[in-house]
């Protein structure tokens, strides 16, 4: 074994060995280096137009060795000698160990004159030395470098890949296996490794070293017979080829590194947009509902029977319970992802998002209370349409009923078997009768006229009802009115025919008395006579006092009063009843909604423990109001029985089903939003790097200054914070930070947005500078990247998504199908438009 092999030290990096002892050194090695080393020194000095074929011989005069110093390094070293004297090479070659020193390389036994004199092992050794420096030294892989970096770089790289096993740089690639290995976990497509045997090494050996030099620009550096035919090959051989390897794809690294940072960008540029899309589908749909909701609860156009109404209430009902909860719950989710995707924006170094015109958050606020201002106003109207229709209703029942008595009353006979009272003013019995019987005709229409009067109230009542159900716009009005009208007519005619039966019966009274008087002269003649007249006169008259059809109905209507009393008396003990059980509930719920509303205020200022036991204990919340649901539901059922029974107040509770629902809506809002906000500030502070106490310092500033206690600052107090902290600024630098921290222009700071602002500096975010030298690296340094340069660097939807957004590059340098990665990198972050 060879001294400088054994004595390696520092990591290969600082050779001390004694090259004098080069007797040591196997031929196979040597013979394995030579041509490695020379193929080393090849790759880099074909840059420059030149090349070797003699290692010991072509470094002699220092030269070619101080020029592949400067191609591998990238610097200029000192002028070199151009004389042909033994000094000036001895010049030129100290120049070259004077500049691999100068890189922190320890040269110990290697001088100008064995160089010089053509010494094979000094010449290797000074070769492995440049090796070590330039082509391993840099290499770093998980914390390790040099050698071991190299090995796990191996290692890790063929983990994948069956029956290799990489353990060193001599006996672990024998086999080619772990050439080939590497070679297929960075090309694929070069080698098919599936029919690759171990036990076929020199195929193996020449498979990898072929594609290597055709494919991957790597020179073939050692013979595959040379290393089968070692029983351990040259580890400084293999170490050197297997750099160039690494190196070889330290490019495509390059690009997988500049390839995983586009992707990273734009998965968030993906991400984002597609939140921007949902943000604007949601709001959309939400507004789309609330234009096609507000003109059926603008319908006021009333129906003619409480029963449509009902139905009408019963719909109200369903819209309520069923249509608007999932609305408020897309709305409380639209101001959630809108808050989330600023925030997201601003941490990805964005612009603020700016909906559709008509589509901002504020737009959908200002809809949203237009829909609950003629919400309330459609259900007032409802309640006072079904009082109208019940006042109606009853109003209709009395009409009937007065109307119906009226006309029984004129239909009826009164009190002779004739067919009612018309009829029975219209007859001329007393064209017949006797001066008795008109007398008695007489005393009978007296008391008609007296019953006549009683009923004159009726009448006017009747028709005051008629034109109170016409004045409440009663749908059966026509009739109604017709009803009336027969009835006044029929009155006025009864009138009339009183009064003229009135007359006649005077007339013929008198008449009859002028008879009278002829009978009574005619009496005292004929008494006998006359006394039998008077008796039947008073048998006759007995026959008439009887009771009356109209007493024994009365007598039949008290009972009847009586029960209705007594049905109306439990009902009203049954609204009572319903009056007092959602009362009860009422004053319970109602409180319960404002103690939690101010709870959940409480823990989201609050500075106890961290933001993830904020936002445990917000979950906490979240969770028991969701539980409280049941409890809503019952106290609908109840309002729901109230509004059949008709009732229309409660002295038991100050709160209605309104104030219940809308503070019901309004705390399932405020805890997802606070949820949410908490999310957003756990996203921001791990992003940014802000500890705890950060986090507590800015929370406590913010809350001293949220002077009214809203959860915001107004401008004046966000103003009056910076000012506190030692910002000293005029109106313009003031506005420019409110466009920051107010982007939608609310003339409000959110705790987010302060701590947005707050931490802004030290967000490692990336650039659109960065993505544009990403891709530049992928596009071979050029100015311009192609489709197929695009589909093969990245995934293919990324891959598709920049193909549809990227304009034609247009520049002096273009080819066709050319496309401009640097504006599409500065639209990435707004900067210019896609």
């Amino acid at each position: 074994m060879d001294h400088y092999d054994s004595q390696q030290t520092n990591d290969y990096m600082q050779p001390e060995e004694d090259w004098d002892r080069d007797l040591l050194l196997d031929p196979a090695w040597e013979k394995q280096q030579r041509k490695t080393f020379t193929a080393w020194c090849n790759s880099h000095l074909r840059k420059a137009g030149t090349q070797i074929e003699n290692i010991e011989e072509d470094f002699r005069d220092g030269l070619k060795l101080m020029l592949l110093l400067e191609v591998i390094s990238g610097e200029r070293l000192a002028k070199p000698e151009r004389g042909k004297m033994r000094v000036h090479k001895i010049s030129n070659v100290n120049k070259a160990l004077d500049f691999i020193a100068s890189k922190g390389v320890k040269l110990v036994s290697i001088g100008a004159e064995e160089i010089v004199d053509g010494n094979v092992k000094m010449t290797l050794g000074m070769i492995w030395t440049i090796i070590l420096r330039f082509a391993i030294q840099d290499i770093s892989v998980e914390e390790t470098s040099a050698k071991e970096g190299l090995l796990l770089w191996c290692q890790r790289k063929t983990a994948p890949y069956k029956n290799v096993n990489i353990q060193n740089f001599h006996i672990s690639w024998k086999d080619g296996l772990g050439f080939c290995a590497l070679i297929h976990r960075h090309r694929p497509e070069l080698i098919d490794y599936g029919k690759l045997r171990k036990d076929d090494p020199l195929t193996n050996l020449n498979t990898a070293f072929d594609v290597a030099e055709k494919y991957l620009d790597i020179p073939k550096m050692l013979d595959a017979e040379d290393i089968v035919g070692t029983a351990r090959p040259d580890e400084k051989a293999i170490m050197t080829y297997v750099s160039s390897f690494y190196h070889a794809f330290s490019g495509a690294q390059k690009a997988e590194t500049a390839a995983n940072r586009i992707c990273k960008v734009l998965a968030v540029n993906q991400e984002n947009e597609q939140l921007m899309e949902d943000y604007e589908k949601l709001a959309s749909d939400l507004l789309e509902w609330i234009r096609r909701t507000i003109p059926w609860l603008e319908n006021r156009v009333p129906e003619n029977t409480m029963h449509a109404m009902q139905q009408k209430l019963e719909d109200f009902r369903d819209y309520r319970r069923l249509h608007k909860p999932p609305k408020v719950q897309e709305k409380c989710q639209l101001e959630i992802n809108f808050n989330t995707l600023q925030t997201k924006l601003r941490l990805s170094n964005r612009p603020a998002f700016m909906p559709s015109e008509g589509r901002m958050v504020s737009d959908i606020n200002n809809a949203w209370g237009c829909l609950e201002q003629v919400e309330k106003g459609y259900e007032e109207w409802l309640l006072n349409e079904i009082r109208r229709l019940e006042r109606l209703d009853h109003l209709a029942e009395k009409f009937r009923q007065k109307a119906s008595i009226h006309e029984a009353w004129t239909d009826a006979v009164w009190p002779s078997l004739n067919p009612g009272k018309e009829a029975m003013l219209r007859q001329k019995d007393y064209e017949t009768a006797t001066l008795s019987e008109i007398k008695a005709l007489l005393k009978k229409h007296e008391a008609f006229e007296s019953d006549l009067a009683a009923h004159q109230d009726r009448v006017e009542q009747i028709a005051a009802i008629a034109q109170e159900l016409n004045e409440l716009d009663y749908y059966d009005s026509p009739s109604v009115n017709a009803r009336c009208q027969k009835i006044c007519d029929q009155w006025d005619n009864l009138g009339a025919l009183t009064q003229k039966r009135r007359e006649a019966l005077e007339r013929t009274e008198k008449l009859l008395e002028t008879i009278d008087q002829l009978y009574l002269e005619y009496a005292k003649r004929a008494a006998p006579f006359n006394n039998w007249m008077e008796g039947a006169m008073e048998d006759l008259q007995d026959t008439f006092i009887v009771h009356t059809i109209e007493e024994i109905q009365v007598r039949q209507l008290v009972p009847r009063r009586d029960q209705a009393l007594t049905e109306e008396h439990a009902r009203q003990q049954h609204n009572e009843r319903l009056r007092k059980q959602f009362g009860a509930q009422a004053n319970v719920i109602g409180p319960w909604i404002q103690t939690k509303m101010e709870e959940i205020g409480r823990i989201s200022i609050e500075m106890h423990g961290t933001l993830e036991d904020q936002l445990s204990h917000l979950r906490q919340y979240e969770k028991s109001i969701v539980n409280y649901k049941p409890k809503i539901d019952q106290l609908e059922g109840d309002h729901q029985l109230i509004q059949e029974a008709l009732i229309f107040d409660n002295k038991h509770t100050n709160y209605t089903m309104e104030h219940i629902r809308v503070g019901w809506e309004q705390l399932l809002t405020t805890i997802a939003r606070t949820i949410n906000e908490v999310e957003n500030q756990i996203l921001t502070r791990d992003a940014k790097g802000i500890s705890q106490e950060q986090m507590n310092e800015f929370r406590a500033s913010f809350n001293h200054f949220d002077r009214k206690k809203t959860g915001m600052m107004d401008t004046d107090d966000f103003r009056a914070c910076l000012i506190s902290m030692g910002y000293n600024m005029g109106e313009a630098e003031f506005a420019r930070i409110m466009s920051i921290v107010d982007p939608n222009r609310l003339g409000v700071v959110t705790f987010q947005a302060f701590i947005d602002f707050m931490s802004r500096e030290t967000a490692d975010t990336d650039t659109a500078d960065q993505v544009m030298a990403s891709f530049k690296i992928l596009a071979g340094d050029k100015n311009y990247i192609t489709v197929d340069e695009l589909r093969r660097e990245l995934p293919p939807d990324q891959a598709e998504y920049c193909i549809a957004r990227m304009a034609p590059y247009t520049g002096p340098d273009s080819v066709p199908g050319a496309l401009d990665y640097m504006s599409f990198s500065t639209a990435l972050y707004g900067e210019s438009d896609l």
